[in-house]
């Protein structure tokens, strides 16, 4: 049971560090003015999940251990407001899915329009768009005009990505090892005259079909997270009632 709080709290110690890393990197600490867009910067999220994780291993490792009622009382407290959370959140996905839609699509659109301005946004919507989906923009490469280096009228200024796409958004050329950079340099042109080899599927549309293919071992690992919660919270209220029974042979 102790063993099983110390991996949950250090879990939680590990993501808050990455995040911190992060942050770090970035020299976020040092220049505040970047945590505008905060809620999509993913070593936020990191930090985030990260504290609250190790907040809550920490209650139930040390409650464990010194066999404090309040500590454990409070970890099972946590662990069921998360579960209940969670289970809201599953609920309102199958009402609100415009919503949700709506959501991502803002989301994404913001995530394009930073692109360059974070690195950790850049390498999220890359790995989104070249490993996880293959797809390119919300419903397709014009979508990549909200940025001002991709915008076509980016000519003028002497932006050399204007009128093209993220290398992201290409296709991998059979045997390929290393990808050409500038692979999508120029292809929304009109005058292109190139091969078009990137893809045409926006990322809405393809994520939707992820889903509906995955649906199954997506539900799996769901259930699979809520029994752990489920166990955890059963483990805590047994040690409590274990050592409030000991206290009683005591007395």
């Amino acid at each position: 049971m102790y063993f099983f709080f110390c991996v949950f709290q250090l879990l939680g110690l590990g993501i808050l560090a990455v995040g911190i890393w992060a942050w770090t990197e970035k020299d976020t600490f040092n220049n505040l003015s970047r945590l505008t867009n905060i809620a999509l910067d993913p070593a936020f999220i990191l930090i985030l999940v990260g504290t609250v994780t190790f907040i809550i291993g920490f209650t139930g490792c040390v409650g464990a251990l010194r066999e404090n009622t309040c500590l454990l009382a409070a970890y099972a407290i946590f662990l069921a407001i998360l579960l209940l959370l969670e289970m809201t959140a599953g609920i309102l996905g199958f009402i609100c899915k415009d919503s949700i839609k709506k959501q991502a699509t803002d989301g994404f659109q913001a995530f394009i329009v930073h692109y360059r301005e974070d690195p950790d946004q850049q390498n999220l919507i890359d790995w989104i768009q070249e490993d996880w989906l293959q797809c390119c923009g919300i419903e397709g490469p014009k979508d990549w005009d909200r940025n001002n280096y991709f915008n076509c009228s980016s000519r003028k200024v002497g932006s050399r990505e204007a009128c093209g796409v993220p290398f992201s958004c290409c296709k991998r050329k059979p045997n390929e090892i290393i990808k050409n950079k500038q692979c999508g340099y120029d292809v929304r042109k009109e005058e292109y005259s190139g091969e078009r080899n990137i893809f045409e599927r926006g990322c809405l549309r393809a994520g939707e079909e992820w889903v509906e293919a995955n649906l199954v071992p997506v539900a799996g690992v769901a259930v699979g997270v809520a029994v752990l919660q489920i166990l955890g919270i059963c483990f805590a209220q047994n040690l409590r009632a274990d050592i409030f029974a000991q206290k009683a042979k005591w007395h």
